[in-house]
């Protein structure tokens, strides 16, 4: 029986990590985080009850994250089960803090929900923050998308888990109340108004993906085949009208950028001088790479812009403790220029021909929600990525998840572009208006939704979110004191 005790809070994690895409299972995952909060609350070792609950959760929603480290198997592939191991239990160990820390503000379930919600804001902004695989997303695949116009994906969140606590505390009147607050977010995704089509005037953007394996991208018996790939997306003719203009993925410049003389023309010719917004690798002033963004403009694919990314993946674009990694031979993993990449200045906007003032974002960029809200409000979001680098199965697909996030937390459309695939048009509410899967070579030609009104999320971002959470932790801590605590009930 005590074997089958330590059991549940690694099954709760697991059925709570079904929510995530692609599995988009969150009528499993709600019954998970129920499951998990209520043993936490009656566990005589909350830590590690919280601890086993978050380490499975984080096992089976970051799986993916061996994908990166498998693409030169020989060289990394011994890294990949470290890192399984140490992002699962790292992450776990914030959903154990949250447990052990809970029981200091009061007996019950909802202090403990209420600490996990305070726990993945922390993760989400830490050093450089990792929000990926946080409560809330279990509802990008639901009806309650839309909700997160109000309050982003950590309001989806304490949704979620609060609604979990109170289905799991004692009595039918906080059962019921449980139930509402799972009900509320569904209620608001039904009731907002739809995204609106786009009209006979929209733009039209092209998105080109070559689809190029990752192992095979810089291959020299690859790179021109999917090089040419791109130019014959870009020339291929229209099923209605022209393009405005034309995007392909990151990084999808076939030479570093101040030795394309040769190439951006034929990009532009493929073009039929259409503007076009492309991924490209170059070095700065001070020598050092960029990963960038280039807009190309006229019959010779003169450079009209330049935007570098400015977040980039930690231990994929540079490495955080380098002569540690460096002594064991490990560089960092999507760096393909020497001294791996340099952060840019960002957010910006740029105005694309045709289409208007973007936002663009680039690969790993996309998570945060916060860089949205830094800038005037654009026309839309503009997404630029190569998820080859995430294998084919959840991580690509979880990213296609937090960009139709994005789109809905700010009432923006959003243009992807993505090496491998899934480039999408994403309307103002998160629905996707048109897709080219995984693995799919072509292109894909379609309108850009309207925006809508600036969203509460928009002018607020997390404080609200946060000053809610505040107010509640205080007023569950009073209550704690003035209720004499009972001793925990023996379990995991």
């Amino acid at each position: 029986m005590r074997h089958l005790a330590m059991l549940l809070p690694v099954l709760a994690g697991l059925a709570a990590a079904l929510g995530q895409a692609p599995w988009d299972m969150w009528f499993v995952a709600l019954p998970g985080y129920a499951l998990g909060i209520g043993l936490i609350a009656r566990s005589r070792r909350p830590f590690l009850t919280g601890l086993g609950f978050g380490t499975a959760h984080f096992a089976i929603a970051l799986h993916w994250i061996v994908e990166p480290f498998l693409v030169d198997a020989a060289a990394t592939g011994w890294l990949a089960p470290v890192a399984l191991v140490l992002v699962a239990l790292g992450f776990g160990l914030f959903w154990g803090i949250a447990a052990a820390l809970a029981r200091r503000v009061a007996p019950g379930p909802v202090p403990v929900a209420l600490m996990l919600v305070a726990v993945e804001l922390l993760r989400s902004y830490l050093l450089t923050g990792f929000p990926w695989a946080l409560p809330g997303h279990v509802l990008i695949g639901a009806p309650a998308l839309p909700a997160a116009t109000v309050a982003g994906a950590h309001g989806l969140g304490l949704a979620v888990l609060l609604g979990a606590a109170f289905l799991v505390s004692s009595g039918p009147v906080r059962r019921g109340v449980g139930a509402a607050v799972w009900a509320l977010p569904f209620a608001v995704g039904m009731v907002l108004p739809s995204a609106v089509a786009p009209g006979p005037d929209a733009p039209v953007v092209r998105l080109v993906q070559p689809n190029a394996p990752q192992h095979q991208k810089w291959d020299p018996d690859f790179i021109y085949v999917f090089f040419r790939r791109g130019l014959e997306a870009t020339a291929a003719a229209p099923e209605g009208r022209d393009p405005d203009a034309v995007v392909w993925p990151e990084t999808s410049l076939p030479e570093i950028l101040r030795h394309s003389d040769d190439v951006r023309p034929m990009i532009s010719a493929a073009s039929g001088g259409t503007p076009v917004v492309l991924g490209a690798q170059r070095y700065g002033e001070d020598r050092r790479p960029r990963n960038s963004l280039v807009v190309l403009t006229g019959e010779a694919g003169e450079i009209a812009r330049v935007h570098d990314k400015y977040r980039l993946v930690p231990f994929g674009e540079y490495l955080p403790f380098e002569p540690l990694f460096e002594a064991v031979g490990v560089g960092a993993l999507a760096a393909q220029l020497a001294g791996g990449y340099q952060p840019g200045d960002g957010p910006v906007l740029i105005d694309l021909p045709g289409v208007g003032p973007v936002l663009p974002l680039i690969c790993y960029e996309a998570i945060f929600p916060q860089e949205l809200r830094r800038l005037a409000r654009p026309r839309a979001i503009l997404h630029l990525t190569n998820d080859a680098w995430f294998g084919t199965f959840a991580g690509p697909q979880q990213h296609l998840a937090l960009a139709r996030l994005r789109a809905a937390e700010s009432g923006l459309p959003l243009l992807r572009a993505a090496n491998t695939g899934v480039s999408a048009v994403i309307d103002a509410r998160g629905g996707v208006r048109a897709a080219l899967g995984l693995g799919q070579a072509g292109h894909l030609d379609a309108a850009v939704p309207p925006a809508l009104p600036p969203t509460p999320y928009w002018r607020t971002g997390d404080w609200s979110v946060l000053a809610f959470l505040v107010l509640l932790l205080a007023v569950s801590w009073r209550r704690g004191r003035a209720i004499p605590v009972a001793p925990a009930r023996e379990g995991p």
